[in-house]
């Protein structure tokens, strides 16, 4: 049996033709897309850091975790060992859990924890454990099992979608689905229709899902944001703005906090 340090130990290997432009690299184009976490996560916490000062400053846990995933998917694909998937999937769990434990409304928690947010939290870190030995189980399905959770965000996207009569909120919500189908359809066309883009020779698909899902990022985080400050922060006012300028086509969005600026 192959070290779990070994190159292309891992039961997972993408489209990408292997070692064509360096006998370091496994996946080059694979391994260098996730340059832009490393970019997009020290940029969200200085945008978000008024945020964050106001609401919790697990916020820049959860950025931090983002960029993480970047340098563990940087390590899996240059390697393509079983460390790396498993380093990556694992990050990518943490940044979820995080995230519902932070911004999760208390509407949707389960019935038998009332409107505790600690024991939510505590819910949420026991059954990450649980699940981070759990992805040690099949490996291979672990992707799949982090992407299906998008179901669930999806659902809540929803559900206050219908609810809150709020334009920047309605506008980011679909610009996020959008980019998420993208990014989603980049991901399974490069796992299920390898053949094909082979035979076309376009190896960039995973790639593209590393950039469109950076890209998702920030937009998932505001959309919480928002969503979050209906029901933890009634008596401040979240202003969508975007980086590097609001008159741009394009920009990163991150929240401006106005109010009474209480601690929750």
């Amino acid at each position: 049996m192959p070290s779990i340090f070994a190159y292309q130990s891992s039961e997972v290997d993408w489209c990408e033709s292997n070692f064509q432009h360096s006998e370091l690299v496994a996946e080059f184009y694979n391994t260098f897309s996730n340059v832009i976490f490393l970019v997009f996560g020290p940029l969200m916490m200085f945008l978000m850091h008024p945020y964050a000062q106001v609401r919790s400053y697990w916020v820049y846990i959860i950025c931090i975790l983002f960029m993480v995933i970047g340098l563990f998917s940087m390590y899996f694909h240059m390697t393509l060992s079983f460390l790396g998937q498993i380093l990556d999937e694992i990050a990518i769990l943490w940044l979820l859990a995080g995230s519902y434990g932070i911004w999760l409304p208390r509407c949707y928690f389960p019935a038998f924890l009332g409107q505790s947010r600690p024991q939510f939290a505590c819910l949420v870190c026991i059954t990450t454990i649980v699940s981070t030995f759990l992805s040690f189980l099949k490996p291979t399905i672990n992707a799949y099992a982090l992407n299906s959770i998008a179901v669930h965000v999806f659902y809540i996207m929803f559900q206050e979608y219908k609810k809150m009569d709020n334009k920047e909120l309605r506008h980011i919500i679909k610009v996020s689905v959008v980019l998420w189908a993208f990014a989603f359809s980049s991901w399974i066309s490069d796992r299920l229709l390898c053949s094909f883009w082979q035979w076309i020779n376009f190896f960039y698909l995973h790639s593209i899902w590393h950039v469109l899902i950076s890209l998702t990022f920030p937009y998932g985080m505001v959309i919480m944001a928002l969503v979050d400050a209906r029901y933890e922060m009634p008596d401040q006012t979240l202003k969508v703005r975007y980086w590097p300028r609001d008159t741009w086509p394009m920009g990163l969005p991150y929240v401006e906090v106005s109010g009474d600026h209480k601690s929750c």
